[in-house]
Order: structure tokens, then C-alpha cells, then sequence
């Protein structure tokens, strides 16, 4: 089964991944980490998450910026992908976007049971400058091939999970 998160920016979703994921109670679980640490906001975020995941269990942590498609093949089911849009920016920031649709592919095609966590881009304004443009535009159509993809669907609106499918 895979599950799909979304939702707006600190709405829960992360802690939702690790919720579902302690409730299979299958350990370890892999978690496929996209972040990178590139200035102290982001290094003490990775670090709370670490924290709350080692608080929880036993997790399997594999960090990959990049490579989605080559992190689920070493990833042992179930699997946590936290999350799209720091994958995204990844790709943009190492101007790696041409890649975006191959990597993409090879990630749905290995995905087979987990939990992956996205940001929900479309309920906001057009944004005025064309890098965010194009940004709100590959996590859209990510968002769009994975909740395809899934089994589950979840929105996360104040930390409450709505199921949308």
C-alpha cells in the first residue's frame, strides 16, 4: 500500500508519516530523506526530525537529494520519502531539472509500500517570478503522478488528516 501526505507547510504531515508508519508495526522502516543541511534553519530542522524519529523506532535513514529513483531501490518496504518539494528545490538548485521526469518515473515504478510526504502547491496565488512559476509547476504535476500512483490519499489541514482517496 502506499500512501500519499499533502498538505500546506508545518500542517503535521511529516509526524502523520511517522504516525502511519508506527502503526504497521513493521521495523525497521526506511526513510529516504531529501533535505540537505545549506544553512543553520534547515540544519536544525534535520535535526528534530531525527530526534522525533529516534524517539519512535527504528528507522532506516537514506539521504538522497537527488536520485529518488536510485534511493527506493535500496530501500527496504515499508518506506517513508520526506519529502517532494526539498527534492524538488534539490534539482532546481543543482540544475538537475531536465531530469525531473526520468527520476520520477524509476521513483513511482519502485515505490511499493510507504508513505510519501508533499507540499500542496495549488491553493495559493500565481506567483509574480518565473523560478517559482516553474517550481508550483514540477511539484504540481509530482503531486499529481504520485496521489495517481497511490492507494491513499491524505490531506493535512491544522495537523487533521482528511482522506481524499
Amino acid at each position: 500500500m502506499i500512501v500519499f501526505i499533502t498538505g500546506g507547510v508545518k500542517a503535521g504531515k511529516s509526524s502523520r508519516a511517522l504516525e502511519l508508519a508506527t502503526q504497521l508495526g513493521t521495523f525497521p522502516v526506511s526513510f529516504i530523506a531529501t533535505a540537505e543541511a545549506l544553512d543553520h534553519e534547515m540544519e536544525l530542522r534535520i535535526k528534530r526530525h531525527q530526534e522525533e524519529r529516534a524517539a519512535l523506532g527504528a528507522f532506516l535513514t537514506i539521504e538522497e537529494p537527488l536520485a529518488l529513483d536510485q534511493a527506493i531501490t535500496r530501500a527496504v518496504p515499508p518506506v517513508i520519502v520526506d519529502c517532494i518539494p526539498m527534492w524538488i528545490n534539490n534539482l532546481i538548485y543543482y540544475h538537475r531539472e531536465g531530469d525531473f521526469h526520468a527520476i520520477l518515473e524509476g521513483f513511482i515504478q519502485g515505490m511499493h509500500q510507504g508513505i510519501v510526504v508533499s507540499n500542496e502547491t495549488g491553493l495559493g496565488n500565481i506567483p509574480f517570478d518565473e523560478a517559482t512559476r516553474r517550481y508550483n509547476l514540477l511539484l504540481a504535476e509530482a503531486n499529481r503522478r504520485i496521489a495517481a500512483a497511490a492507494d491513499r490519499v491524505e490531506l493535512m489541514v491544522a495537523g487533521i488528516p482528511l482522506v481524499v482517496k
